[in-house]
């Protein structure tokens, strides 16, 4: 249970809670967009990946949002009035998307307004995050373990938020999705957003009891501040890696998107329970990390969920070359299962490295730091999705042709296994640098 501090004398946990509901709720009308693209403009699998990788370019800029955040207060605020901003963002280019007539909208312009709705997304990630690592960061007692435990136990809460609402966009996407228009569900998550909006601004500030912190530092002070930080080695060190042992990895979403819509005729139906069942995975490794793996070292932790990626990965090499097939069980059961599974695998690792980095960050930083994590993540998962395209390109993979598919995800695995070999660069026991520190 999440501490008696964040309960209902204040409504943090209900604004957190929606916010990262919605926020894992994004899935339904992407959903809607990758089938729009793949059908309605026909795009190929390249152009695909491309596109979905190009969007996310506005999560790279986080740290400055951030650093806006931790320095600019409006109305003697500065973390609501940026989640309202965020939301009101997102609400305009979704609802400008569903109004829009399917005939009229091109590459470009979708292009242009998925760029603005994440440019909301990440503004109002940023200020949920911060608030996170603010409030995870108080004691709920006189014992000094208890600040890891709130931290541990806030961020278990926000993922399990996230998860909710990604269970419920998979599952609504996926039965939606072949009964209506694209347009349709871009204009109810469009007015999602809008309740959104008109929520965040009826909230105060001063009613969930961050820490005092001086307001208007200015934006200069707040990025030196962020500098020193970032020169901690604990910090700089864990972030290079974790950013690399994404970014090192070809991803091939795109690729196996259109492998098993047009090759092996998979229905949008199972697409859609598949992504249930990881956002289900998902909810629930929020559970058992929150109740039984607080206490594992991070290093070993992370070490694992790469290393069962890397294994996954193989499964795919063995379900392409139609092992599984020969062995009886169907393409749609395993793409519900392992496909499903994998796809939310990579993000396992966020939750522990997130409880890791909040515990080193120094107070009046939180909003920049979380935000620079993020943003380093975004930038590698962009990395990786070109590096996909790169290799679906080499290897000879196109909207028709497959043969080469079990090499590049052989290679992929490969790629998965390496940064392993230098997990060093996270700290293993966190309360033992800790205590070195004070020594």
């Amino acid at each position: 249970m999440v501490s008696s501090d964040l309960s209902n004398e204040n409504p943090t946990r209900k604004i957190l809670g929606f916010g990262y509901w919605v926020q894992g709720f994004r899935c339904f009308p992407w959903m809607a967009v990758i089938f729009f693209l793949k059908d309605g403009i026909n795009v190929d699998p390249a152009t695909l990946q491309l596109l979905q990788n190009s969007s996310n370019l506005p999560m790279v800029a986080k740290p400055l949002y951030g650093v806006v955040s931790d320095a600019v207060y409006i109305a003697a605020q500065h973390r609501i009035p940026y989640i309202a901003i965020g939301a009101l963002l997102q609400a305009v280019s979704w609802l400008a998307i569903a109004i829009l007539s399917p005939s009229s909208i091109s590459i470009f312009s979708i292009t242009l307004f998925l760029l603005l709705s994440n440019l909301g997304a990440s503004i109002a990630e940023v200020a949920n995050d911060a608030i996170v690592a603010e409030v995870g960061k108080q004691p709920t007692s006189s014992s000094k373990s208890s600040q890891s435990s709130s931290s541990g136990e806030l961020q278990s809460y926000v993922w399990m938020a996230s998860s909710a609402g990604g269970v419920l966009g998979n599952l609504l996407g996926g039965i939606v999705i072949d009964r209506t228009s694209p347009q349709t569900m871009f204009l109810f998550f469009g007015l999602l957003l809008a309740l959104q909006f008109f929520i965040t601004i009826t909230v105060r500030e001063s009613s969930l009891n961050l820490p005092k912190s001086k307001p208007n530092a200015g934006i200069r002070k707040q990025l030196s501040e962020l500098a020193v930080v970032l020169r901690k080695p604990e910090i700089a060190y864990s972030i290079t890696w974790f950013a690399a042992s994404y970014a090192i990895i070809p991803a091939l979403t795109g690729t196996m998107f259109f492998y098993q819509t047009q090759h092996l005729k998979i229905e949008s139906s199972v697409l859609g329970i598949s992504k249930v069942f990881g956002q289900a995975a998902m909810l629930l490794w929020s559970i058992v990390y929150n109740q039984q793996l607080k206490s594992v070292p991070p290093r070993k932790l992370i070490s694992a969920i790469q290393a069962l990626m890397a294994v996954f990965m193989i499964s795919d090499v063995l379900f392409v070359k139609g092992f599984y097939r020969n062995m009886g069980v169907p393409d749609s059961l395993y793409v519900v299962i392992f496909s499903g599974f994998l796809e939310v695998l990579f993000f396992f690792k966020i939750l522990p490295f997130s409880v890791l980095i909040a515990q080193f960050c120094p107070p009046g930083c939180e909003g920049s730091l979380m935000a620079f994590v993020m943003s380093a993540i975004a930038l590698a998962f962009i990395v990786s999705g070109y590096l996909g395209v790169a290799l679906a390109s080499y290897i000879g993979v196109t909207g028709d042709n497959f043969s080469g598919l079990p090499l590049g995800l052989l290679i992929q695995a490969v790629c998965t296994v390496l940064p392993i070999y230098w997990s060093s660069c996270i700290p293993d026991d966190v309360k033992a640098k800790s205590r070195r520190k004070k020594e």
